[in-house]
């Protein structure tokens, strides 16, 4: 059988390819499986120093397999009970609190669809990058469910504001490219074909960081997002350079400053 996620490992990055494509990279349970088993398995790699997310073909993710769904449900004398039902949602959104508790940065790549479930991979990603063919929307209320799933309420007003989060949310509708890099939702629109180019240059900028300072820096990001005021950030910020600046890293990165070289950071 073909693996629905492969994972390619080079100098210290990850590129993590959803690996559906006859089926848009929709979310199956084999790839639900595959993505909670891989974001589970990063919490103490010190070897994957950043990870590329990306889609297959021309799409990203249509969210959830509905054909695979109905087709599970339609064997069924009953629905299915409260009980079954909550862990069925709760493997994909444990997919979303994987990649935000994972210390690498993530790299989303988008092409075509990133819809429902989709769409809440690229948010939970770190950065994200859009091919001119991007489209991304919130589908869960266009089908009959609430607008508000697997983390898209808590990302999407945090990175667009109030406002298009509504819009998005109430309504379904896509949001393309262009658009999405005036709102702030992704860093940058590239062509077809240039995505993985594209993101070159970011990562080649983090792995110039401490593997202990990128860690430390995505850790501090998601706690200032919610911090209940500056004290409680500043707090963190100042226990995190004092951290690094006891790292035999901290030397490192100091002398190749100096010396106008890239740093060389021993694994840790």
């Amino acid at each position: 059988m073909t693996q629905p996620l492969l994972i390619e490992h080079h100098d210290g990055v990850d590129w993590v390819t959803l690996n559906r494509p006859e089926s848009l990279n929709a979310l199956d349970p084999s790839l639900t499986d595959a993505l909670n088993v891989y974001f589970q398995g990063l919490q103490r790699n010190r070897d994957t120093r950043v990870v590329v997310l990306k889609g297959a073909g021309q799409n990203f993710c249509a969210g959830l397999d509905l054909k695979h769904a109905m087709q599970r449900r339609a064997g069924q004398q009953e629905p299915p009970g409260v009980t079954e039902s909550l862990d069925s949602q709760r493997r994909i959104a444990d997919i979303v609190m994987l990649m935000r508790r994972c210390p690498q940065p993530i790299i989303a790549l988008i092409q075509g669809a990133a819809a429902g479930g989709g769409f809440a991979l690229a948010l939970a990603s770190d950065i994200r990058i859009a091919a001119k063919s991007a489209r991304m929307n919130c589908a869960f209320v266009k089908l009959g469910l609430g607008g508000c799933d697997i983390g898209t309420s808590y990302f999407l007003p945090r990175l667009v504001g109030v406002s298009v989060a509504s819009e998005l949310i109430l309504t379904g509708r896509f949001i393309g490219a262009e658009r999405a890099l005036a709102v702030g939702l992704v860093s940058e629109v590239v062509e077809e074909g240039g995505l993985d180019a594209a993101a070159e240059p970011y990562v080649g900028a983090m792995l110039t960081a401490s593997p202990v300072g990128l860690r430390l820096s995505k850790e501090c990001l998601n706690m200032s997002v919610d911090a209940p005021s500056l004290e409680s950030v500043i707090a963190m910020e100042d226990r995190n350079q004092v951290l690094c600046s006891r790292s035999e890293d901290f030397a490192e990165g100091i002398r190749a400053f100096l010396e106008k070289r890239k740093p060389v950071y021993i694994r840790r």
